[in-house]
């Protein structure tokens, strides 16, 4: 065997070494002998073990802390349409053909279309298979245009759809299929999941952290991994657990805190947890998310996206892309981030201006979050302020706090009006205040105010029902910028690891497939990894996992195709 030196940790980012490389796997004294290992446990996991399980593969699956990754944190939607039982139920006649030609739109060239329409075609069955291990979005009100339903609303536009822009290119219907629970229901569709790899009996090894791929000298294959483990029932991993659990429950409203708690307990892991070697006869999955959580890959790869608030779990540290790259993938897309500033609700922001530091406008305000936040991130430097007039201010207010408004949209948006926001007699003032161009201000609120009287769609594709004008005195503006803490901007990273898309099979730098190494969901490329609409990702990992899992269970020890 030979040893490699490991490095060191960026942020409280798990640290990776070099793989160990065994030339005879028979003498290798293993913890652990399975078919396939699946690292990690979040939508792309837990799809990946459920489907190399059903295939009929021995399965262990190692997760670093409980289970859930970003899935259980998010809010549980799918995107999902060419005909679903819940689009049928709302009268939406939604086709594999108008799926894939309004995804085109948004997913780019992040996968070849041969893929996106594989996707298209699967779509409906995915949430059958969905629904047939416990899952639910049966939606009884119509679908709105909306950041996140209430709850009694499981069937929603999560995307673009029924833009003027979208809409000429395919049928819009509503696809964020919303897993039925109270509140954010991430959770309840992992713990749908979690049910399925438990009904399979998968092991799941939690507390279990891989630091490094072991790969057979001779072939060249990738042959297990190196797992650190807290022993069960150990003092140090109950306290590892405890000091997790802060840091996750504190982090949207402390996260200085919360990254101290992570110092903690990565310090505790490097202290006390113990090398266990696993071998995995078939394959190999990394499905460990993405890597918002690592500061220093951050500002390597997507630097325009450090002011941003990191959303997912501190598993999101790109240890899975890591790993990979230590036997020779590639990642790509890796500066590909979504960044999401909702303005609606309340329906009465999207009705305002947004507009940059030279007092323009760059996006339709009612387009998705998403799209709104990446413009912002990308080209405006971060920067944008959102301008109302009284009679839109007073709307939002209202809608605000009597428009039964889920607790994260109404109070940053209430924050923001009453507390942190500029006011002004007049435009030009208000212009001064937020240090913009008086003239180019004046200029952008007389044209959107005179397009609004005309009632017809403007130069940015905004329909004239969304186009209010700004006339009534005094006028506002609310700084929407992505290092705004009192109305933060989450992100997500959406670059991975380049994959086979057959087969989820890694690839390097040749493109050649890399025996044993698989990857899914954020630690890949994939459907989602260019622009994101909300149910995207988790559809995608969904899928990716699935197609990992299955190839995974059917590969032989040598690599080859298991098809007896």
């Amino acid at each position: 065997m030979s040893e490699a030196n490991t490095s060191a940790p960026a942020d409280s980012a798990l640290p990776v070494a070099a793989p160990l490389r065994v030339d005879n796997p028979s003498s290798v004294t293993w913890s652990e002998e399975c078919d396939v290992l699946v690292i990690g446990l979040g939508a792309a996991g837990a799809a990946a073990a459920i489907a190399a399980a059903e295939a009929g593969a021995r399965v262990v699956v190692a997760v670093r802390f409980e289970g859930g990754g970003a899935t259980a944190r998010s809010g549980g939607i799918v995107y999902g349409g060419g005909g679903t039982r819940s689009q049928l139920a709302a009268g939406y006649q939604d086709t594999p053909e108008a799926m894939y030609n309004y995804l085109r739109l948004e997913t780019g060239d992040s996968v070849s279309e041969r893929t996106l329409r594989r996707f298209c075609d699967d779509s409906r069955g995915l949430i059958e298979w969905l629904e047939s291990i416990g899952a639910s979005f049966e939606s009884s009100a119509p679908p709105p245009k909306t950041s996140y339903p209430k709850d009694g609303i499981y069937l929603y536009y999560s995307g673009n759809e029924a833009l003027a822009g979208y809409a000429e290119h395919a049928p819009p219907a509503p696809r964020g299929h919303r897993m039925r629970d109270k509140g954010l229901s991430g959770r309840a569709l992992f713990e749908v999941l979690r049910r399925r790899v438990s009904q399979l009996g998968v092991p799941v090894h939690t507390g279990s952290a891989v630091r490094r791929l072991v790969v057979d000298n001779a072939s060249g294959r990738v042959i297990g991994a190196e797992l650190w483990r807290f022993e069960p029932g150990s003092a140090a991993g109950a306290r590892h657990r405890k000091l997790m659990r802060r840091a996750e429950a504190v982090h949207n409203f402390a996260p200085g805190y919360a990254d101290r708690l992570r110092a903690r307990a990565l310090a505790l892991e490097l202290a006390e947890a113990q090398p266990k070697l696993y071998r995995a006869a078939r394959g190999v999955v990394l499905s460990t998310g993405g890597f918002i959580f690592n500061r220093d890959m951050v500002r390597q790869y997507a630097p325009k996206y450090l002011a941003t608030m990191r959303l997912g779990t501190t598993g999101c540290d790109g240890s899975g892309i890591r790993l990979g790259q230590t036997v020779g993938a590639t990642p790509a897309r890796m500066d590909k981030v979504s960044a999401w500033r909702f303005i609606n609700p309340p329906v009465a922001w999207a009705q305002g201006a947004v507009v940059n530091a030279s007092g323009q406008r760059f996006c339709n305000e009612a387009s998705y979050g998403a799209k709104l936040g990446v413009e912002m991130c990308e080209h405006q430097n971060g920067r944008a302020w959102l301008i109302l007039d009284s009679q839109l201010r007073r709307a939002a207010l209202r809608d605000a706090l009597f428009g039964g408004l889920w607790a994260f949209q109404a109070l940053p948006a209430i924050v923001l009006m009453l507390f942190v926001r500029k006011r002004a007699t007049s435009v030009e003032a208000l212009a001064q205040r937020i240090g913009v161009p008086g003239p180019a201000l004046r200029q952008t609120v007389e044209a959107y105010n005179a397009a609004a009287h005309h009632r017809a769609a403007d130069f940015l594709g905004k329909s004239g029902a969304m186009l209010q004008p700004l006339e009534k005195a005094p006028y506002y503006a609310l700084d929407i910028s992505a290092g705004n803490r009192a109305c933060p901007c989450p992100a997500i990273t959406l670059g991975g690891l380049r994959v086979d898309e057959t087969s989820g099979e890694v690839l390097n730098g040749d493109g050649r497939a890399i025996a044993g190494l698989y990857a899914a969901g954020r630690a890949a490329v994939g459907i989602a990894s260019n622009r994101y609409v909300s149910g995207l990702s988790i559809a995608d990992c969904l899928w990716a996992g699935k197609r990992a899992g299955v190839h995974a269970a059917a590969a032989t020890a040598a690599g080859q195709r298991n098809i007896a």
